[in-house]
Parts: structure tokens; C-alpha cells; sequence
């Protein structure tokens, strides 16, 4: 969601309602927004924004921002958000690579780290690589021993009981709901599984002295991977190239392994997300291509995922009866193709067939333009423009259609990662596709 949708003043949407103003609060920026404006724009009563301003303000959400001048009367205090309190972490989870960062809640990133990996190494080493890359994430961005990097045991009575809340659940990552509410503060820090809530103060989230005891509070951490996966439940699929990870409980793994809520999608949707929330609009497709192919929709603003989070296995196409063999076990497929033509060193080769991959989908989806990532889109990106865009722009001859622009994605190499933090901060603005 980009901007506002219209609020309710009823007790049940109360957290619904603290969302809305927390997304304006952050579009706003360091300029700020009047409560006024967050009536005006939400559709609240002036007198449901103060109340809800002001738990954002006790709980160190929101401060501040100076006063503006008004038509009338005295100048409106303005109000922004406190991006550094709380925090979420993103994983991109490649074939031989780790790659966490650091969020605040702008989606700004203040900690990143990289390591080598192995995905066919087994659960048990893939699942301590990623939870290193977490822990050493969050303690390289305040100096910490990563050994302090850790959830303790929560006692009773430090478990937060306000109203508002982000709570993640079995079927929907992080979502607010008002009849369990849970609020995330800057000195509390809530979190859910799909059985239970756990709620947990920052300084037990991480000991004394980290980050999160010191300026907010970790919501929980976004991983992202090749697919096919079940995002709903958090399970993976047959793994192209993995096929022993199908049935393998990922989030239910990660989540005990870090104390905190862990969402698990695509890596081509985290990336897709990633870029819808950065202001990307419309209807797009981004194209990643690195370790294999893949593709993540927006269609009208939401992320696509399919009944079963199948929509996007754009490198699994089959454009070659009897092409070379993929590792899906079919043949002929574009990634096959595509990634054949790079290990040949033929870059336009390669442009040419994702190009032809990529009007299928135009031809299909209709969408307003194509994004290009991943590290060998970034290694030779004006080949890949340039190739893709041709056979854009003959397909759009062809049809009398304007041509659907292509460019490289904004992000760099972080772009999968950002997306997948946002997979964790989307609900807490009220953005439904996290």
C-alpha cells in the first residue's frame, strides 16, 4: 500500500487504524505530518488520531518533528516516525551465498553481511550459516560479541498486554489484529509463532548492551530462496537443483533457532516487494538472474504468488522442445538456455532468450515495464537492457503496442534481501502483502 486507505473508528480495527497513521508517519519523512493531515488522510476523527499519536509517542514510535504554520490559530505540531525503534532483519538465501542485512523501520539498511554457502550442505549447516549471518548482522551494527546476539528465556511478566499490534500467525507472517493485541514498542518487543504469541522485552531480545536493548526492538526476520516453496506455511517444495529440502519446515526451523518470527517466501517476490514498496507502481515483472531464473509479479500493487506461491517460475518455461536438459528435470527451459549461453560467455545469446522469456509474460500479464536483477544481470546490465528491450521492441512492432520499457532494477546485490526485511515491515504499515 502506498498510501492511506480510509480508517474505522471501531475498537476491533484499532490496530488497523495505528498502521495507517504509522505508513504516513513514515512516508512523511523527516518533515513530519500535522494530526490534522492524519485525519484528513486516514478519514479518523481528529479525536481517534490523538489517542492512537499519542501510544505511538509514549512507546517511542513517533516524536516530535517542530511546528508548521496554519491558516488559523496557533502552528500545528508536526509528528514523524523514529525509524530506530525497531529493526528487522532480511536473509537472501542463495544456492552459495548468505546475505543478511539490517533495517530500521524506513527499510533503511544498517547492517549487512555476507558468507559463503552451500545449499545442498544439508538442513543442519544451512541452518547455522543463516543464523550466524543473523546474529553477526545485528552485532556488527552495534559492536556486540555475536555470542551475546541471542534470545533469552521471556518471563511472564514481561510480556507486553497493550491493544494495538503486529502478531504474526500460521497462515499471515505479520499481521495487526486488535482481539489479541499486541504492541511493538521501542522498549518491548512482540512477537508471535504460529501456535502462540511470544512477547518479549528489548533487553531480552538481545543482553544488555546490543542494539536492540539500547534503540528498538528486532520484529523478526524475512528469509528469502529459490523456490518452489510454500509461503503460507513456511515450507519448502523441491528446491530446483535441492530436491532434498521438499517437505523441510523452514520458518518452523529458523523460528526456534532465533527466538523471533521468521517469514520464508521466493526470492524473486521478497525482490519484487522490496521494489514495490521502494515506489516502484503499476503492474511489473522482475527478472532475477544470478544462480538460476526466476521471476516476481506486482499486478496492480500487490505482490503475485498464486493459490500455492507457484506464479513466478519464469526460468522453468519451456521455449525449446528438446532443448538442453534443466535442472527441474524438464528441457528446453529459458533458465536452462539462458544460463548455458552466459557459461558459453555469449551475453547477447543470453539477453536474447531471457528477452524472449520476458514477451511471454508482457503478451500474458500486460504488465508496464520489466526489472532486471541478480549478479549476472549486474555483471554486463546494458547488454542485458539492450537484448531484452529488442525483442520488446519487435514484439511491440508486431503488434502496434508501444514497447514495455526494460531497465535494471534499483538495489544492487541487496535487492533480494531489502525485499525479504520487507516481508516482516510491510504489515506494520498496513501493507497487506508481506
Amino acid at each position: 500500500m502506498t498510501g492511506a486507505g480510509t480508517g474505522a473508528n471501531l475498537l476491533a480495527l484499532r490496530s488497523h487504524n495505528a498502521a495507517l497513521v504509522l505508513d504516513l508517519l513514515r512516508t512523511a519523512g523527516s518533515d513530519g505530518i500535522s494530526r490534522l493531515e492524519l485525519a484528513e488522510r486516514t478519514g479518523l476523527t481528529p479525536q481517534a488520531v490523538s489517542k492512537i499519536t499519542a501510544r505511538l509517542r509514549e512507546d517511542g514510535l513517533a516524536a516530535e518533528a517542530g511546528r508548521r504554520a496554519s491558516t488559523g490559530g496557533k502552528p500545528r505540531t508536526v509528528l514523524r516516525l523514529v525509524p530506530e525503534a525497531a529493526y528487522a532483519v532480511g536473509v537472501h538465501l542463495d544456492r552459495d551465498e548468505v546475505r543478511a542485512v539490517l533495517v530500521d523501520l524506513r527499510g533503511m539498511v544498517v547492517g549487512e553481511r555476507r558468507a559463503a554457502l552451500d545449499l545442498g550442505a544439508g538442513a543442519g549447516a544451512v541452518l547455522t550459516a543463516v543464523t550466524e549471518a543473523v546474529r553477526a548482522t545485528v552485532a556488527d551494527a552495534v559492536r556486540v560479541p555475536v555470542a551475546d546476539a541471542v534470545r533469552v528465556p521471556v518471563a511472564d511478566e514481561a510480556r507486553a498486554t497493550v491493544t494495538d499490534a503486529v502478531r504474526a500467525t500460521a497462515t499471515e507472517a505479520v499481521r495487526a489484529t486488535a482481539t489479541e493485541a499486541v504492541h511493538v514498542t521501542a522498549t518491548k518487543a512482540v512477537r508471535a509463532t504460529a501456535t502462540e504469541a511470544v512477547h518479549v522485552t528489548a533487553t531480552e531480545a538481545l543482553p544488555a548492551g546490543s542494539l536492540l536493548a539500547r534503540a528498538g526492538s528486532l520484529l523478526g526476520v524475512g528469509v528469502a530462496l529459490p523456490g518452489p516453496l510454500d509461503h503460507v506455511r513456511g515450507v519448502l517444495h523441491r528446491v530446483t537443483g535441492f530436491p532434498e529440502w521438499d517437505g523441510f519446515p523452514l520458518r518452523e526451523a529458523l523460528a526456534e533457532r532465533l527466538g523471533v518470527p521468521v517469514v520464508v517466501d521466493k526470492d524473486t517476490n521478497a525482490a519484487a516487494l522490496g521494489l514495490a514498496a521502494g515506489g516502484e507502481g503499476g503492474s511489473f515483472a522482475y527478472l532475477h538472474l544470478g544462480t538460476g531464473l526466476g521471476a516476481g509479479l506486482v499486478i496492480g500493487g500487490s505482490v503475485h504468488r498464486g493459490a500455492r506461491t507457484g506464479a513466478g517460475e519464469f526460468g522453468h518455461q519451456v521455449i525449446q522442445l528438446d532443448g538442453p536438459p534443466c535442472t527441474c528435470g524438464d528441457r528446453g527451459c529459458v533458465e536452462a538456455l539462458c544460463l548455458g549461453a552466459v557459461a558459453r560467455g555469449d551475453v547477447e545469446e543470453a539477453a536474447r532468450v531471457l528477452g524472449s522469456g520476458a514477451a511471454n509474460l508482457v503478451g500474458l500479464l500486460d504488465i508496464d515495464v520489466v526489472l532486471l536483477g541478480g549478479r549476472t544481470v549486474a555483471a554486463t546490465p546494458e547488454a542485458f537492457v539492450r537484448g531484452v528491450g529488442a525483442v520488446l521492441g519487435a514484439r511491440a512492432r508486431r503488434t502496434g503496442e508501444d514497447a514495455v520499457p526494460v531497465r535494471v532494477a534499483p538495489g544492487g546485490g541487496r535487492a533480494v534481501a531489502v525485499g525479504a526485511a520487507q516481508l516482516v515491515l510491510g504489515p506494520v504499515f498496513g501493507r497487506g502483502d508481506g
